[in-house]
């Protein structure tokens, strides 16, 4: 019998390659597809049911929490710095009231956590969100510019910008606690309907995982040879990248929707939620 075929999302980014390893290396079933995208199409493609698991970003979880529940033990996260999610400016970030600050349109999360910390410094520039990927996206007046991914490892910014400002690192001097960027989620009308997939889909993501950190060297090495960076580079930058969700990281997530919801960038409170 013709088992029915499910689409299931991928980062297109280097950051989430430990997680997705197993899967591009023989573990993928024949009833599972990968789309291979960027967070923030990846969060429409989820929202218009599109595809039924995915990563997303956290923020974007917390905006459609009672449409999603977060699978266990999966995350892209940091302690501190993170190298790839980061804040570039022509002023130190006090300095930034009144000032051009261009949003990625890649990434809920990390918009809607420099939007939290300008709110609590009570700082307030003027925001423009689009594509920053090159150079070419920043010309003209713009005084700061908020960078994700491989643009952020892979671009010379320091030519335009003086200051480098690591959202992970900014996170973990306020709160002591890890940053979580993105969580795997599913749609809780597909867990209710299908939950023995979910749990599958959940196995083959322990497993993928598992190898892809048991072939780490590999990974650096690929995503080196893709972003034409050396590799002790890449190598210190999967050091910073952690793919578990533990207690510590529920806890973390929980007060970013707390401070989201006093900045008034979230409208209600979020609770985590997590499939079971």
């Amino acid at each position: 019998m013709n088992r029915k075929k499910y689409k299931m999302g991928k980062i297109s980014y280097i950051n989430a390659s430990p997680v997705f390893y197993g899967l591009d290396n023989g573990l993928l079933p024949d009833w599972l597809e990968m789309v291979a995208q960027p967070p923030a199409v990846l969060n429409h493609m989820i929202k218009n049911k599109d595809i039924i698991i995915s990563p997303v970003s956290a923020a974007f979880y917390g905006m459609n929490c009672k449409e999603l529940l977060i699978l266990p033990d999966f995350s892209i996260s940091c302690h501190g710095n993170v190298m790839s999610v980061i804040l570039m400016s022509k002023y130190p970030l006090e300095e930034l009231d009144g000032k051009n600050i261009i949003l990625t349109k890649e990434s809920a999360t990390a918009a809607s956590f420099l939007k939290m910390i300008f709110s609590r410094r009570n700082i307030n520039p003027k925001f423009e969100t689009r594509s920053v990927n090159s150079l070419n996206d920043v010309k003209g007046n713009v005084d700061g510019a908020l960078i994700i991914g491989d643009a952020a490892l892979t671009q010379p910014w320091a030519t335009v910008f003086k200051h480098k400002i690591d959202l992970g690192d900014l996170w973990f001097k306020l709160t002591k606690l890890p940053f979580v960027f993105a969580v795997w989620v599913v749609r809780r009308s597909f867990a209710r309907k299908e939950p023995q997939i979910v749990k599958e889909v959940i196995l083959l993501l322990n497993k993928s995982r598992d190898l892809g950190y048991t072939n780490i060297e590999k990974i650096i090495e690929s995503g080196a040879q893709k972003l034409n960076l050396n590799y002790s580079f890449i190598k210190e930058y999967y050091n910073h990248l952690y793919c578990d969700f533990n207690l510590e990281k529920i806890k973390a997530l929980e007060m970013f929707f707390k401070y989201l919801y006093e900045e008034k960038i979230f409208n209600e409170k979020v609770r985590v939620e997590l499939f079971s």
